[in-house]
């Protein structure tokens, strides 16, 4: 767990960043900070790593004070996740995740043999391992930016807006990737966003700052949805957060329909377009997954340009549909 009691930064020029910011991050969950420019998120952040040293109160790991550690030392044992990745441009892909390892003195074979399994868990073709960082996309970087993270078998994550700078959907794929890493490893994740949507997504708990780096609310997303503590947090979450919402509704007890005959689909039953009544086919929309959230369903539904989402399988294939009236009622109830 960390801790921040009291914690405070004051520059020099009087600026406070963070006031008096008390919270518990639990161990192995991702808790998210967010909120306006200039509410002290970055810097809460980069306080639990000391790369900013705070001006008054504590923060603890696991009990204890971060400061009884050398900050050398600390931070080799925290993974460090920035925008644009960071990573070294004369290194290959390989060799910058293996660089907190080489630090720490493991012999060559375990170095490499842990850099190359990483950066097969992260989702990376290992035919990139001996390229170059200028020889990726955006979101290969972040992935290797993630792997390095991992390298030392770290407890804590920190997480700088790491999916801000790809477009929607590379940073979506991360998104997924990143709940697909913490089921399968359970760490401690510290992660910054100034986007509602994401932390919603992401968090076991968030933490909302408003500006002047004073903590507005912290709680679980479904909580924060559903009990704004005042105007500046629903405000912040927006209007729309009823819609939100659903993300936590799950879609399994949804009503189907049959597939219609006017769903055209391929052989192996998958979704190819809806007949618009002069044999050409309209795209399909978004579809979704009976373990989805009612969210996926109503996007299914209102990207469907005859008003039907379709369900699919693990294999792709159209199980059923769900039209407005159906997914009104499911609402209701």
């Amino acid at each position: 767990m960390i801790e921040f009691e009291d914690v405070t930064k004051r520059y020099p020029d009087g600026t406070v960043a963070v006031d008096n910011l008390s919270l518990r991050i639990p161990s192995g969950q991702i808790t998210v900070f967010v909120g306006p420019s200039g509410c002290g998120k970055t810097t809460s952040l980069r306080m639990i790593n000391r790369t900013i040293e705070r001006t008054g109160g504590r923060i603890s790991i696991d009990g204890e004070d971060i400061n009884t550690k050398d900050a050398v030392t600390l931070r080799r044992g925290i993974g460090y996740v920035i925008q644009h990745a960071g990573l070294f441009p004369h290194k290959t892909v390989v060799d910058n995740v293996a660089t907190v390892p080489k630090l720490l003195g493991w012999d060559k074979r375990k170095t490499r043999a842990t850099a190359m399994e990483l950066l097969e868990r992260v989702g990376l073709d290992l035919k990139l391992a001996e390229r170059y960082p200028a020889q990726l996309s955006g979101g290969q970087q972040q992935r290797v930016g993630v792997a390095r993270a991992l390298a030392a078998d770290p407890a804590v994550m920190l997480m700088d807006e790491p999916f801000s700078a790809v477009d929607p959907i590379v940073r979506n794929q991360l998104q997924e990737e990143l709940l697909r890493l913490q089921r399968d490893i359970g760490k401690t994740i510290v992660f910054v966003t100034h986007d509602i949507d994401e932390a919603i997504k992401l968090g076991d708990n968030v933490a909302v700052l408003r500006t002047g780096g004073k903590l507005a609310q912290f709680a679980p997303p479904a909580e924060l949805l559903a009990n704004p503590v005042d105007d500046f947090v629903e405000s912040f979450i927006g209007k729309d957060r009823g819609y939100r919402a659903l993300t936590f509704v799950t879609a399994d007890d949804l009503r189907l329909s049959d597939v219609p005959a006017e769903l055209t689909v391929a052989e192996d039953g998958t979704p190819v377009g809806w007949l618009n009544g002069s044999d050409q086919l309209e795209p399909v929309g978004a579809t979704f997954h009976r373990g989805d959230s009612l969210r996926a369903a109503m996007d299914a539904v209102l990207t469907s340009p005859v008003g039907k989402g379709v369900c699919v399988d693990d294999s792709g294939k159209a199980v059923g549909v769900v039209g407005y009236e159906t997914l009104a009622e499911r609402l209701r109830s």
